[in-house]
């Protein structure tokens, strides 16, 4: 009996696994992902030391600011559900390193760090989900940020199956000129890899998001 009960949790998680960029994956697992938005620009490369503790790299070039900031990031898991037909997360993020400036901003190293939340929550067919982080900049101004999604898979695909989601994606950035931005886009997974094609109606900037786990 206990062998079937963690045999079904197991092919739970394999199946919703792939549906989201998840910061943490199986343990000694790599993840690249490349992520644009609305603002700003990142590239981050993370290793799963364990189910709840990856530990990565992160650059972001914040374009509206022209600064980039350079780091380590962990991210915990705080806690998982199974339900009959869904799947939820909470995660916790954390990342310190250096913010310089590019551009027009003359900005020397600083000393920068972030902390933000994540969760979703997932069916085989419907998404929703919400993150924050607050910016610390040194030399700049505290920065906060938060967002959220809902989605709608048309159809339900099996495993290996390209699996389509549509999705909106609405957040509210203070320090901005369109504090509220609002972005529709869709989503694209097979496999190990992930991709997010959507465009911001409110600022008129693209949102591109690719991920690969190894």
């Amino acid at each position: 009996m206990a062998r079937t009960i963690a045999a079904v949790v197991a092919l739970a998680f394999c199946a919703y696994t792939g549906a989201d960029a998840r910061p943490v994956s199986y343990a000694g697992g790599w993840t690249a992902i490349e992520e644009t938005d609305r603002q700003s620009t990142a590239l981050w490369v993370h290793y799963t030391v364990d189910p709840t503790l990856s530990i990565g790299w992160r650059s972001e070039w914040d374009r509206r600011e022209d600064f980039v900031f350079n780091g380590p990031q962990a991210t915990w898991l705080a806690k998982r559900w199974f339900g009959e037909n869904y799947q939820a997360n909470i995660y916790a993020t954390a990342g310190a390193g250096f913010v310089t400036g590019v551009g027009d901003n003359d900005l020397n190293a600083n000393a920068a760090g972030f902390i933000g939340v994540l969760a979703d929550w997932e069916t085989r067919r419907l998404f929703a989900s919400y993150r924050t982080r607050i910016f610390d900049g040194g030399g700049l101004d505290t920065t906060f940020m938060q967002a959220a999604r809902l989605g709608y898979a048309p159809y339900e695909g099996d495993t290996g199956d390209l699996h389509t989601w549509l999705m909106i994606e609405v957040d509210h950035r203070p320090d901005n000129d369109e504090t509220i931005g609002v972005t529709p886009l869709i989503r694209f997974f097979k496999g190990a890899a992930l991709l997010e094609l959507g465009w911001s109606i409110t600022d008129d900037q693209p949102l591109a998001n690719f991920t690969y786990r190894f």
